[in-house]
């Protein structure tokens, strides 16, 4: 089995969401909270990691940008995702290094084919 996609996401509603969709598509998802990812890729491979932006903790900026300045990790997929009122949040997540950066709404209408293309 593939490594499962690392998922930074607190909202309930959404996060079944996520876990539905990938349910449907065949891919493994391991639900993680921030301050653990640092030791979670250190610990096994992972290809790919969804922040949600607006996670409670703040923190989802801070764990991409540690994620991209370790040597080790920085080939890690980063996905996040926000509302898409949020510009300055969006710009601060580019420059930590996030992948893609996507409106919530898209996010959410594009999750099938990402979650497939994430998995590799």
């Amino acid at each position: 089995m593939s490594e499962p996609i690392l998922v930074v996401v607190d909202d309930l509603i959404f996060l079944s969401k996520i876990q539905q969709t990938a349910r449907q598509v065949g891919v493994a998802l391991e639900v993680i909270d921030p301050s653990k990812v640092e030791d979670r890729v250190r610990d096994s491979p992972v290809r790919s990691i969804i922040l949600d932006l607006n996670h409670r903790s703040g923190a989802a900026v801070d764990v991409a940008r540690a994620i991209k300045a370790n040597p080790a990790t920085r080939n890690i997929q980063l996905v996040a995702f926000l509302s898409h009122v949020q510009g300055e949040l969006a710009a601060a997540a580019r420059a930590a290094g996030c992948d893609m950066v996507m409106a919530r709404s898209a996010f959410a209408q594009q999750l099938p084919q990402l979650l497939t293309k994430l998995a590799g």
